[in-house]
Order: C-alpha cells, then sequence, then structure tokens
C-alpha cells in the first residue's frame, strides 16, 4: 500500500523542502497547489512579530521526508480594491461636530 494521498483537494497541496534562507531563519520551498507551483520562504511563527503570508501545518511523507502535504491553519483576508472603509460612527458624529451637518435645500434651482 502506498503512503501517497488519496486524490483529494487536500492532497493537491504540497511542499517541497529547500536550502535555508540566506539568513537561516527559514527555507525555501516549491508549493504545488490548485494545479500551479509557487516559490517562497517557510518560517517559524514568533511570539509579537506580525504574521505575514499563511500559517501552514506541514505532514513530512513517510517515503521523503522533505515533500509535505499541507493543511492550512490560517489565511489572511483577500484584499479589496479601493481604500480602507475606516470611517465609523464615532468619526461620522465628530465630523459633524466641526463641520455642521448638510442642510436640506428647500429652495428650488436658480433658474437662469
Amino acid at each position: 500500500m502506498s503512503d501517497a494521498p488519496a486524490k483529494d483537494k487536500a492532497a493537491t497541496d504540497v511542499v517541497v523542502l529547500g536550502p535555508p534562507t540566506s539568513d537561516g531563519g527559514g527555507v525555501h520551498v516549491l508549493r504545488a497547489r490548485d494545479e500551479k507551483l509557487e516559490t517562497g520562504e517557510l518560517r517559524a511563527l514568533q511570539e509579537g512579530r506580525p504574521i505575514t503570508g499563511e500559517v501552514v501545518t506541514l505532514s513530512p511523507r513517510k517515503d521523503n521526508p522533505r515533500v509535505c502535504d499541507v493543511t492550512d491553519s490560517y489565511r489572511p483576508p483577500a484584499l479589496t480594491k479601493g481604500p480602507a472603509n475606516v470611517a465609523t460612527d464615532a468619526y461620522r458624529e465628530g465630523w459633524d461636530e466641526v463641520f455642521g451637518k448638510k442642510k436640506p435645500s428647500s429652495a428650488p434651482p436658480a433658474a437662469n
């Protein structure tokens, strides 16, 4: 019986571990998922440091421990187009206090 995973969606996400990074803090990887190849770096999480990219769990294969099946633990949300929506209700209330609310126009438009 083979140690290869079954042909399902989870089995299509595989990482091959490469050489260490130049600073020695991680390893270069080649990742195959969704019928695409990606290159990247794998680094350990460090308390107090921001997470850049995804958080994954690797399961080394018995026949070749440098080949690992990948399980996503955290994937950052997709970026949206346009500026960030940072205007809260408190911000809008402060805006109205400083600049005043728009007064509704009750007069008809001027004729030329």
